[in-house]
């Protein structure tokens, strides 16, 4: 495995923002975890299924596909087509909008807290790390996928500070959403991603902790690359 920058934190952190910043510039590959949930769950509703699916329905609609980075594009692809010898673009169906809807980010988070779905996607990110030096952030890169990362970081920001990204943020990509629907989402995925059974999201102890409530991403990444070059 080659070398690992993990970075958790809960949602509206600036986690993603951070992580493509930091890989472009000390020259690592980014893994975008969040991404990877997003598809799933996507792939998972247009399946039918919803929170009280079970485990075994999961975990069969999982079992039909593999989820690829194709260039910038995230695709799913049937195995079906794969044992059929059909590979390429043309499977790639360009789905980045569609996974970054409220609804879909709700049902990522909802999904992840189950156990077909973390074991589906865990493979798919530790591969990533076999031969490219990488920047993962998600919920559980310092405690579950990357444990032994060659550094590890908690960023996180103030309650209404994150609302406050994750209302500017969709309100760019044009979708409608108020002030108190957005602290409302921050609060529910809070509880969820921290209270789940399966991987809860929580600060290691050898994790650096960074407060970017009232850092530019730029301040943070300059915290960030001098850990990283004084150790």
């Amino acid at each position: 495995m080659q070398k690992v920058i993990a970075i958790d934190g809960p949602s509206g952190a600036g986690k993603s923002t951070i992580s493509k910043m930091l890989a472009e510039r000390i020259g690592f590959q980014f893994l975008d975890t969040g991404a990877l949930y997003r598809t799933a769950a996507l792939y998972l509703i247009e399946k039918g299924l919803d929170e009280n699916s079970s485990d075994n329905d999961i975990s069969s609609a999982l079992e039909e596909i593999q989820i690829k980075f194709i260039g910038d594009e995230i695709c799913i692809v049937n195995k079906s087509d794969l044992k059929n010898g059909i590979l390429g673009f043309s499977l790639c169906r360009d789905i980045s909008q569609e996974i970054r809807t409220p609804k879909i980010g709700h049902y990522a988070s909802v999904f992840s807290a189950r156990k077909p779905v973390r074991d589906f996607l865990l493979n798919a990110q530790r591969d990533a790390a076999i031969s490219n030096n990488i920047v993962a952030e998600g919920r559980d890169m310092t405690t579950v996928v990357f444990p032994f990362a060659w550094k590890k970081f908690y960023l996180d920001a103030s309650e209404i500070e994150r609302a406050n990204r994750r209302y500017k943020q969709l309100e760019a990509k044009g979708i409608k959403i108020s002030i108190q629907e957005a602290i409302d989402d921050i609060k529910e995925r809070d509880h969820r991603d921290m209270s789940r059974d399966i991987a809860p999201l929580r600060r290691t102890e050898d994790a650096i902790y960074i407060d970017s409530t009232n850092l530019s991403p730029q301040e943070i990444i300059d915290l960030i690359f001098k850990v990283i070059k004084n150790n």
